[in-house]
């Protein structure tokens, strides 16, 4: 019997867990224009998801979104299953239960005794192997992923996942059933948290990591990836949100599935907070507390007003050096444009990749009054600062009073190569090309992946092209340097890119 196509009218599919993923899917293959059958173990369950999601469909016609007899057509789509034996019909079924490989893999092997041979079987899992759990499979070519993310009705993003013995053709007709869906699939190769979730580390456990050295607190990160970097939610808002045990153990997958690849190095801070409770809006306190389901943010201190001040500014970025010299003038300092510092002048360094300290001994300056000021974002939204170890304290109250005169917030650091926002950027743009390395994904697919299931302002490599890949390399290397940590170590499909001028979302021919 040949395989049912994507766009039958009798289609249908088949989910095991009635809880946000499997409604979230429900309804929009019942829109779709799919006929669902849901089941779960716990009784009355399917029938509640039923319910739930009727009741959503019924908001839609209030909203205008869809019309009654849209609605009504759908509703008549979804059909509570009494029973596993109840699937035995689907066309396709996807699993969304608890994400535990013993447990699904008991649950694919009596799927595969009820289904029909052409019946695809998928998982929703959003980090463990589809080649594993294929692996438990009597038909592994007919395993694959069909990743969803939350809430599924409005999250564009459904990442199609093909085992290493996924059948091509299994790829192609989830392809074309996500499209029907109302979704938007990308294609992904099986690997640890496949696209989305691996390039979200990057985000997460580099904020975490700069915290947990002593460089800004959780509000000052999320201030700047916010306010200087676009971001929509600080990193620790998103794990507030998403839930410390979720984002971590979901972090030691795939840092453990990987072989302790570097990159995606756990975070001691996560696991010690996780252990005591903090796990964000859910329990009301991580880290942010929540007051009736509303964050509580602590009042920035205020800045000192400006009084006045001479700044010599470091020439080595010229682009940054100019921009910075408009930002003291348009404040009433007064610029110090000697070919070398006077000897009461404020230094100003500009450094990629590179600490305050590490630009005082280079360029033989005085680390007391040496203050760097972070150029990523030509000092615009909300500046970043740090001294050395030496600056004097008055040093850099009269730099940042200077910065903030004309309302712009300047956050004051602890001094590390790449301050804030080009440690986190940096990371994240070097997953993204670890991703294309590997092959999990072409560059034009792991851009949306990320922009649909992240909600990033930009993809990853349209944002190294942004930034430049050259200076991306520059900032990662400088880290690599001071740290020695491989986690910074450039991929060499970014190094090629950065070293010919590429763009990083030039596509490639490859063998193979």
């Amino acid at each position: 019997m040949a395989r049912k196509p994507a766009d039958a009218p009798d289609l249908t599919l088949g989910i095991v867990g009635a809880g946000a993923m499997g409604r979230g899917i429900a309804q929009v293959a019942a829109m779709g224009g799919v006929q669902v059958l849901i089941h779960d173990t716990r009784p009355g369950a399917a029938r509640e998801a039923h319910d739930f999601v009727v009741g959503m469909l019924s908001r839609a016609v209030e909203k205008g979104r869809m019309t009654g007899s849209e609605a009504e057509a759908a509703m008549t789509r979804i059909t509570p299953a009494d029973g596993l034996a109840a699937l035995a019909p689907s066309d396709v079924v996807v699993e969304a239960i608890v994400e535990d490989i013993d447990v699904k893999a008991a649950l694919f092997a009596e799927l595969e005794a009820l289904v029909t041979p052409e019946c695809i079987l998928t998982s929703n899992t959003s980090s463990l192997s589809i080649t594993r759990i294929a692996g438990h499979c009597a038909r592994p070519e007919r395993i694959a992923g069909f990743h969803f993310f939350n809430p599924v009705p409005l999250m564009p993003l459904v990442e199609v996942i093909a085992g290493v013995r996924t059948d091509p053709e299994v790829i192609e007709a989830l392809m074309a059933l996500g499209r029907r869906m109302g979704r938007s699939p990308v294609r992904v190769a099986d690997a640890p948290g496949f696209l989305v979730n691996q390039v979200g580390r990057g985000y997460t456990l580099e904020a975490a990591h700069l915290v947990s050295e002593g460089v800004a607190d959780f509000f000052t990160v999320d201030r700047i990836m916010r306010e200087a970097a676009g971001f929509r939610m600080g990193p620790f808002e998103l794990i507030d949100l998403t839930a410390l045990d979720v984002t971590h153990p979901a972090s030691l997958a795939i840092y453990g599935e990987s072989y302790h690849e570097p990159r995606y190095r756990p975070s001691v801070m996560m696991g010690q907070r996780m252990q005591a409770g903090l796990l964000g809006r859910k329990t009301g306190e991580g880290h942010y507390r929540y007051e009736n389901g509303r964050q509580v943010v602590p009042e920035e201190a205020a800045v000192p007003a400006y009084t006045g001040g001479r700044f010599w500014i470091d020439p080595a970025l010229p682009e940054a050096a100019a921009a910075l010299a408009q930002v003291v003038t348009e404040a009433g300092g007064t610029l110090d444009q000697g070919a070398s510092p006077q000897a009461d002048s404020i230094l100003l360094v500009t450094p990629l990749g590179v600490d305050a300290s590490a630009v005082a001994v280079s360029r033989g300056l005085d680390a007391a009054r040496v203050v760097a000021v972070d150029p990523l974002f030509a000092f615009r939204g909300r500046r970043s600062l740090m001294g050395t170890p030496a600056t004097r304290p008055e040093i850099l109250t009269t730099t940042q009073a200077m910065l903030a005169a004309d309302g712009t917030p300047a956050s004051v650091l602890g001094d590390s190569p790449g301050f804030v926002a080009q440690r986190i950027l940096a990371t994240i743009i070097n997953i993204a090309a670890q991703v294309a390395t590997h092959r999990v994904a072409t560059p034009a697919d792991i851009d949306r992946a990320v922009r649909l299931g992240l909600n990033y302002p930009q993809g990853p490599l349209a944002w190294a092209d942004a930034i430049g890949p050259a200076r991306v390399m520059s900032i990662l290397e400088g880290m690599m340097r001071a740290t020695g940590d491989p986690r910074y170590r450039p991929d060499p499909w970014l190094r090629r890119r950065a070293q010919l001028g590429l763009s990083m979302l030039h596509e490639e021919t490859r063998p193979g």
